[in-house]
């Protein structure tokens, strides 16, 4: 059954109830049919699991192998360290995610725990657990409901939902049948739902759902959303691929070619296995964990707190914001924006805004009720209004509360030796009770509230009537041919700052779309003054309009739709699913219950860490400390730079690789003695490679970077000439390097010189690499020198290291390297000369070659 659409003799029908209440006996059995009243929760992994699954990933599973090669070959050292940044890495990785997913105990938090019922005609305090369908529960001010439930009788009361619903403000129940098909539960004002908050007044209700058949319940099952992988998971994992794809090979070729000019067969595997686990670039795990983790420490400086390690990267592929309205992209606060008093009567019009309220006032003057009605007293007090002055003047006599019938309030109050009734409510409702000689005013009052309404204002009419004797009804005939007083239009505004991020959003090629279940005139009124409907052809929807397309027709129609308004957390999800299946990349924002499964389901789920309720927090992968909506673009911002960052790396990394194996490889087919030994290829790796590439992850982000369309989320790590990059750089500096050494042992310099020749300016070309790659798309003249001061050290410190290693005596005996002399370190630092400006000249005619620098974006269309 619908219930919201049965009169209430057919509720206690279909549920075998009345104001009675069930029966005792009939409890056990309808316990046993509907089961408790509490949320299921879902399968939590244990420690031991989340810590195995930071092995599942192919780098690693690559680094294993390497590690136990490196013991079968004796290099025991390369094995430890390998091993070391593998359990390191995963150590990490285990503490990043050793945030237990507990969205639905945060659900079961927000329940209420105990519930007043009306059993065998008596009523009774009970433990939730124990609510069945057909249960009468009694409700008041201030209760959490305990189940779904049809409102049976009510007197003055109003829910908080927007945790639910999205509704900026209390919301009037009734009693009466709606007739409507599909209706949202934003639009069932004779249902209220577990979770939600009475605000006001009291009412009786036949439970109709518990535990998981709730909405709230529904919420829950939908919290279990398969896991997500990030743009950079994704490219990490072909990449991973590749890498394995491309270390077999090398292990092949080596064995081949030794085999083929007659090297013993077993020589020619182990040093094949050597070259293969010196192509890896074993550092690569750690400096993109720390990589993230810097960057999850930046952010958390701009009040952005990332809960998922991998999502600090994701921002930076982002095409899509989702955002909910209320409390994101506004100040969750009604504010009063229009007001229009009879002449001579603005301060009865204050004085009435002040008085005809269910407001309460804290001990420490923090006003308390309907936010509605908050926003007339906060509105009244700027305007020099206090309660206590307005309360001795007009002392209260007595009050009429509202109801969804009148959908008026009244108060009357005695002013010196007369009377005066205060009456504020709904516009049709006091017209009707207008005075006679107002028949000629009225339509001009109501084309003004329908102007309002129609900008997404919230109008209320106030009206008012001057008793010269206390008057001796007490009841709703009082408010019989009033005066007309004035009118007042309210909304929840938005966020001052919000303007600015949307537009930077659109000059990042982000499209900025709300989704709210508040009503569409309010929702369009929020978003044209964000600027978020840009033209004729983009739509706002609502739910109603949605659940009627087919699956088909909303994927065609999805990227035209800016606004979707009273939606169900069931569409919700459905937007975003129905956007990553057109390729998007989605972040969602939000602060309810209701934004909980689509932020899981998103790419990225954003919470607001002040307004946001428990479970929105547990679901995101991202929290708004500062719930800013700004603090969105620095956090892409910093997305796309580490993105940037971490490819600087690859590239640094993989041509510095390639050029040690090109040069290990062809040196013997050119007639020249072995270049280097496996402890100088150690060195190179963890110290020359390693360093500087964790060094790189701090660079800042490069200019205009937030002026750029967001990457393709199926964009290759080695797109836009990466790969060209990667093999002309590498090729470049073995060129290089083999020359030295070819000019070195045409010198007469013995083996133990050339190789610490070729170790040296192998060390001192990467370095200079390095201050190549900072820079990707322009001259390394243009970079700023001082911007990174981490790199500089690492290369001064790298540099003395290895001036070190070929000159004390000590060390020369552990790294097996030789003085050189001042002739042989002039050709070293000659030859890094050469080989960097060679460097240089390949990037810009790769960067030439595929146009890296891309024209900005201006608008999203």
């Amino acid at each position: 059954m619908e219930f919201y659409k049965a009169h209430t003799n057919e509720v206690f029908d279909h549920l075998k109830t009345s104001l009675s209440g069930l029966q005792k006996k009939d409890i056990p059995g309808l316990q046993q049919q509907h089961g408790k009243n509490r949320l299921a929760e879902g399968k939590r992994r244990t420690k031991f699991a989340i810590f195995l699954a930071q092995f599942k990933d192919v780098m690693i599973i690559i680094l294993i192998f390497a590690a136990l090669i490196s013991f079968v070959v004796g290099e025991h050292t390369d094995a430890y360290v390998i091993l070391a940044i593998i359990i390191g890495n995963a150590w990490i990785g285990y503490s990043q995610e050793y945030s237990a997913d507990e969205s639905v105990r945060m659900l079961q938090k927000m329940a209420a725990q105990y519930a007043t019922v009306v059993r065998d005609n008596n009523p009774e305090k009970i433990d939730l657990g124990e609510l069945v369908p057909g249960d009468l529960i009694l409700l008041d001010a201030g209760d959490i409901v305990p189940a779904d439930a049809r409102l049976v009788e009510v007197s003055a009361l109003k829910t908080e939902e927007a945790a639910l619903t999205g509704e900026s403000h209390s919301i009037d129940k009734i009693t009466e049948a709606i007739d409507l098909t599909n209706a949202s539960p934003g639009d069932q004002l004779n249902m209220v739902f577990k979770g939600t908050i009475v605000s006001n007044g009291s009412a009786k209700a036949i439970v109709t759902c518990t535990g998981m058949n709730t909405e709230i319940g529904k919420i829950a099952g939908m919290m279990e959303v398969g896991k997500q992988q990030t743009p950079l998971q994704k490219r990490l994992a072909a990449f991973s691929k590749q890498m394995a794809v491309v270390v077999i090979l090398i292990c092949l070729a080596v064995f081949g070619m030794g085999l083929y000019s007659g090297q013993p067969a077993l020589e020619m595997f182990l040093t094949a296995l050597s070259l293969a686990v010196a192509a890896l670039p074993e550092a690569l795990p750690a400096v993109v964990t720390i990589a993230l983790a810097n960057g999850a420490s930046r952010m958390v400086k701009q009040k952005a707190l990332m809960r998922k390690l991998p999502a600090v990267e994701t921002l930076g592929s982002v095409t899509y914001i989702c955002s909910d309205k209320t409390g994101t992209l506004t100040q969750n606060k009604m504010k009063l924006e229009n007001l229009q008093a009879i002449n001579g009567q603005e301060e009865l019009l204050n004085i009435a805004m002040m008085l005809d309220n269910e407001v309460r006032f804290s001990d420490d003057g923090t006003i308390l009720g309907d936010s509605t009605e908050t926003a007339l007293v906060y509105f009244a007090q700027e305007q020099g209004l206090s309660k206590t002055t307005a309360d001795q003047a007009y002392p209260l006599v007595q009050k009429l509360p509202f109801d969804s019938t009148r959908m008026r309030m009244s108060t009357l109050h005695q002013h010196g030796d007369q009377w005066i009734l205060l009456c504020k409510g709904a516009p049709v409702k006091i017209i009707e009770v207008l005075a006679p000689t107002y028949k000629d005013q009225t339509e001009a009052w109501l084309a003004t509230n329908r102007k309002w309404a129609a900008e997404g204002l919230r109008v209320l009419f106030f009206a008012y009537k001057v008793f010269d004797q206390k008057p001796t009804v007490t009841d709703n005939e009082l408010e019989i041919d009033l005066d007309f007083l004035g009118m007042t239009a309210m909304i929840d505004p938005p966020r001052e700052e919000v303007i600015a991020a949307i537009r930077e959003c659109k000059d990042a090629g982000i499209k900025t779309v709300m989704i709210t279940g508040d009503q569409p005139l309010t929702a369009q009124a929020i978003a044209e003054r964000l600027e978020m409907v840009h033209d004729q052809a983009t739509r706002i929807m609502t739910g109603a309009e949605l659940s009627k397309l087919s699956a088909a027709e909303f994927k065609n129609e999805v990227e035209n739709i800016a606004v979707y308004a009273r939606v169900s957390p069931e569409q919700k999800l459905m937007i975003v699913k129905t956007l990553q299946q057109t390729g998007a990349f989605v972040a969602m924002t939000g602060d309810g219950v209701n934004d909980a499964p689509s932020l899981k389901q998103a790419d990225i789920g954003i919470a607001m860490g002040i307004t946001g309720t428990d479970v929105s927090k547990e679901a995101a992968d991202m929290i708004l400390l500062d719930d800013n909506f700004a603090t969105i673009v620095k956090a892409v911002k910093e997305g796309r730079r580490i993105y940037e960052n971490i490819k600087k790396f690859i590239l640094y990394v993989l041509s510095c690789n390639l050029a040690e194996i090109l040069t290990i490889v062809i040196a013997p087919f050119v007639g020249l003695g072995m270049p280097l030994l496996p402890i100088h290829i150690l060195w190179i790796n963890l110290v020359t490679d390693g360093l500087p590439g964790l060094a790189l992850t701090a660079e800042p982000a490069e200019k205009d970077i937030m002026k750029l369309p967001p990457r393709p989320p199926k964009e290759s790590l080695f797109a836009g000439g990466m790969l060209i990059k990667i093999l002309a750089t590498g090729g470049m500096m073995a060129i290089v390097v083999l020359v030295t050494q070819y000019w070195a042992a045409q010198k007469g310099f013995d083996l133990r010189s050339q190789q610490t020749m070729v170790f040296t300016l192998l060390c001192f070309i990467q370095l200079g690499n390095a201050l190549s790659v900072r820079v990707a798309y322009h001259s390394i003249l243009k970079a700023r020198l001082f911007a990174n001061p981490g790199l500089l050290w690492v290369l001064l410190g790298t540099v003395i290291l290895q001036l070190l290693i070929v000159y004390v005596p000590f060390l020369q005996g552990i790294f097996k390297t030789t003085s050189l002399s001042w002739v042989a370190m002039e050709i070293v630092l000659i030859a890094t000369a050469v080989g960097v400006t060679g460097i240089e000249v390949v990037k810009q005619l790769i960067n030439k070659l595929y146009n890296r620098n891309k024209k900005v974006v201006n608008t999203v269309s």
